[in-house]
């Protein structure tokens, strides 16, 4: 009896080591989860989270809730799921601005690569090289030669330092060795509104916002800052066809806390992949004006690796600061 005891309050200490155990992982989810985005509701980081929550609360058959934590550039967010109890009912919804950040704040209570589990990507969104027609070019080899002659003259918008829309300018100041001034604003819009009036001349603007007031003529597009051409503007050129190995995107994916199991990691993975195979979802994504991330949790964490690489060496070069 005292044998059969031991052994029986010695597997119970076990299960209590290990709550998160591969049975656990099989029923996963049994209550609602949560996806934390590290901005206000509304933007394009909100919708890419809400069309994969609405379609993993669909095939899981248990809510996958938003839940918006802004401030500190996403970090607010991105920290509460690094603290976060790694059991899969807490997650990230991933992008390029956390890349940049982890170069951006130097003193972070956390590391991206080391504390943040990839699960899968989703989607990667073009920004447009755009200009006030006021400024007298229609090709980017154009308006290299342009700020060449008028060092100093030309005003680059971003929606703040740090922002995807910076450091995509700074990348190209970077490799076409032109002499432009960085005016950051605080939000895509108000730098939009100052672009159409012409109080700054260019910038790297995301697709989504974009593209109207370039169908419109408002704005002319010089170039798309991807690899490979936009399928919503399929004769404007790309940045690389003149600076080859220029790539600048916004990107989206899901993460977990570090030491969430790999067993619903790999769950997690299989469904958003199939979100992305489905032709309702792919229509979805595709009004975001972005291509389709999918792949394994390899691949999405080496896409973080890479970014948070680039965007290291860019932020350096530009000596940007947080607002």
């Amino acid at each position: 009896m005292h044998r059969r005891d031991f052994l029986m309050a010695a597997m119970a200490f076990c299960v209590a080591l290990a709550p998160i155990a591969p049975a656990c992982a099989q029923t996963y989810p049994t209550r609602p989860v949560r996806l934390i985005v590290g901005f206000s509701a509304g933007g394009p980081t909100d919708i890419t989270a809400r069309l994969i929550a609405q379609w993993l609360s669909e095939r899981f058959g248990r809510q996958f809730v938003v839940e918006n934590r802004p401030g500190a550039g996403s970090n607010i967010g991105t920290e509460a799921v690094v603290n976060a109890l790694p059991d899969g009912y807490t997650l990230l919804l991933v992008g390029a601005t956390n890349a940049i950040n982890a170069t951006l704040y130097e003193k972070l209570n956390f590391n991206l690569i080391r504390d943040i589990a990839p699960v899968s990507g989703i989607i990667r969104v073009p920004l447009i090289m755009e200009v006030h027609p006021s400024v007298p070019v229609r090709t980017v080899p154009e308006f290299i030669a342009y700020a060449k002659a008028n060092p100093g003259k030309i005003n680059l918008g971003s929606g703040g330092n740090g922002t995807t829309t910076h450091v995509a300018g700074e990348l190209f100041k970077l490799m076409a060795a032109v002499d432009i001034v960085h005016v950051p604003y605080r939000g895509g819009a108000p730098m939009l509104i100052d672009l159409l009036g012409g109080q700054v001349q260019v910038t790297f603007d995301p697709l989504p916002s974009a593209i109207e007031y370039v169908r419109s003529g408002k704005l002319r597009a010089l170039a798309v800052t991807t690899a490979t051409r936009a399928k919503v503007l399929p004769d404007l050129p790309t940045v690389a066809d003149v600076l080859p190995g220029y790539e600048a995107s916004t990107w989206y994916g899901v993460g977990a806390p570090r030491n969430t199991p790999s067993e619903i990691i790999a769950k997690l993975n299989i469904e958003i992949n199939a979100a992305l195979a489905d032709p309702k979802m792919k229509a979805q994504l595709a009004d975001l004006g972005g291509t389709i991330l999918a792949g394994s949790p390899a691949d999405f964490g080496k896409l973080i690796a890479e970014e948070t690489e680039k965007w290291g060496k860019v932020v350096k070069f530009s000596s940007a600061k947080p607002d």
